[in-house]
């Protein structure tokens, strides 16, 4: 059986809101059952154009209607009073979100009419270079973090795969990170769209991220917006495990960021999640570095990981390790409350902050230490 949800309505754009990167916030009223109603809308401007007070717009709310967590946004789909402009000088012949009405086409990096198609053709190494592979794009700004205390100048590119959202723009965090110059660039792959660079799939993205933005080092995850359904295998986190395995294919060194938490109550995510130990034991075929949080009491946030948590998470690291091709790497925590406070960014994991989950941003930080061990 069939089931789908669509639920578009035409408004009218009243303000226009944040904006960052090729993202636009708009207040957008319109009807419904028989209503005047206002609410947030995302325009994404290579997509639809950029939105002015006074236009009319078609704006998609079907996730709004769900209460999904993400954002909270309509998206607008078309601007009824001003067309994008035409872009046919950039085009390449790479399309994402195939077959959709909103099919992106665009340039990519590996593809014959890219000015870095002689450099991809027969590469089919990125040397030794480490990989952090992480399941939430929550992780992305902690890892940088502790990467950053020790080597403040490596080139780290972040590579988005299509796990979550496809469009990166979506994510106010890698503009932040890009106009900082923490990150030296961006690539999406897969069906995901609208990085620095375009790339057919994970194992180009790497590639590319090595050979054309010269990267001492990638991170790699989903967009916002994973997906999970409290399933053995419903999760959109798997994907961990075939970059793993990509890294290993291409020569790297891949580094698995273990998604821990003390503030997700949900049996099968806390402490150590689900999602780490099936990914990495069961979908990851290959090794992986793992690095693990060795608490230091003098550390503010160590000390918020009370003993219950520490021994449960004792207990499920037992079990990931028990997996010979997972090698753990301890690092201790001292110091990282002053590195993760000092970041000028806002830090928040499944809606919660740094103090509410103490255990999942030193998860992340300490993954970042390692990064920073095996930059070449």
């Amino acid at each position: 059986m069939l089931i789908c949800m669509m639920m578009w309505r035409k408004g009218i754009v009243e303000s226009l809101g944040r904006a960052w990167g090729q993202a636009q916030e708009c207040q957008v009223r319109f009807r419904d059952d028989d209503n005047d109603v206002t609410g947030r809308a995302l325009a994404y401007i290579p997509l639809v154009g950029e939105p002015q007070v006074g236009d009319e717009v078609l704006v998609s709310l079907a996730t709004v209607s769900k209460k999904l967590g993400t954002g909270g946004y309509g998206m607008i789909v078309a601007n009824n009073s001003h067309l994008p402009a035409d872009s046919v000088e950039e085009m390449g012949h790479i399309v994402k979100a195939r077959y959709t009405p909103l099919q992106y086409m665009t340039l990519g990096v590996d593809e014959q009419d890219s000015p870095h198609h002689g450099v991809l053709e027969n590469a089919d190494s990125i040397d030794g270079m480490p990989v952090l592979v992480a399941d939430l794009h929550s992780s992305l700004v902690p890892a940088l973090a502790g990467l950053r205390a020790s080597k403040p100048d490596a080139r780290v590119v972040y590579v988005m795969t299509d796990g979550a959202a496809l469009p990166l723009w979506f994510s106010r965090s890698v503009a932040e990170l890009r106009e900082a110059g923490w990150l030296a660039g961006s690539i999406t792959a897969g069906q995901a769209f609208g990085g620095d660079y375009e790339a057919v799939n994970i194992h180009t993205a790497l590639l590319a991220a090595r050979h054309v933005c010269k990267a001492d080092a990638v991170i790699v995850s989903q967009g916002p917006g994973n997906l999970g359904t409290g399933t053995r295998w419903g999760f959109s986190g798997t994907q961990v495990g075939d970059a793993i395995n990509a890294v290993n294919v291409l020569g790297g060194t891949p580094i698995a960021l273990l998604r821990m938490s003390q503030g997700d109550k949900r049996e099968r995510h806390y402490g150590l999640s689900h999602h780490s130990v099936t990914a990495l034991t069961r979908v990851a075929l290959s090794p992986a570095l793992c690095p693990v949080p060795v608490f230091d009491d003098d550390d503010e946030l160590s000390r918020r990981v009370d003993a219950d948590v520490r021994e449960l998470l004792d207990k499920h690291l037992e079990g990931l390790f028990a997996c010979e091709r997972l090698t753990r790497c301890d690092v201790s925590t001292s110091g990282l409350t002053d590195v993760l406070r000092s970041a000028p960014f806002g830090m928040s994991t499944m809606g919660r902050s740094l103090d509410e989950d103490a255990l999942a941003f030193l998860a992340a930080a300490v993954a970042g230490v390692t990064l920073s061990d095996h930059c070449q």
